[in-house]
């Protein structure tokens, strides 16, 4: 009997589903029904994106070749120049492509 057949592993899997879901909706829950949002739970979520990038960019920051890091410099320096995040991508992508493609080949 296969993996993704196991009665246990289909348990598994609805179980963290279930689990997902109450995760996302739960915030929202939450904030409908508090009309007064208090401002260090205010300040606190409104961290949670640069909270959430950080631990997307620091492993890839130090795991990475010199052209991850020169990638992801460029892309910061880009990210605090334009308000939105697509130069920021392009200008990221863009030096990892070329270093890769021309220089190491």
């Amino acid at each position: 009997m296969s993996d993704f057949t196991n009665d246990h592993m289909i348990l598994v899997i609805l179980g963290a589903a279930v689990a997902t879901y109450m995760t996302r909706i739960a915030g929202y829950l939450l904030l409908s029904v508090v009309s007064d949002i208090p401002p260090r739970a205010e300040a606190a979520l409104n961290a949670i994106p640069a909270a959430v990038l950080t631990t997307l960019v620091a492993p890839a920051f130090y795991a990475g070749g010199w052209e991850s890091k020169l990638a992801i410099a460029a892309a910061l320096v880009t990210g605090l120049r334009y308000e939105s995040p697509l130069p920021m991508i392009a200008v990221g992508w863009s030096i990892v492509m070329v270093c890769r493609y021309f220089i190491i080949g």
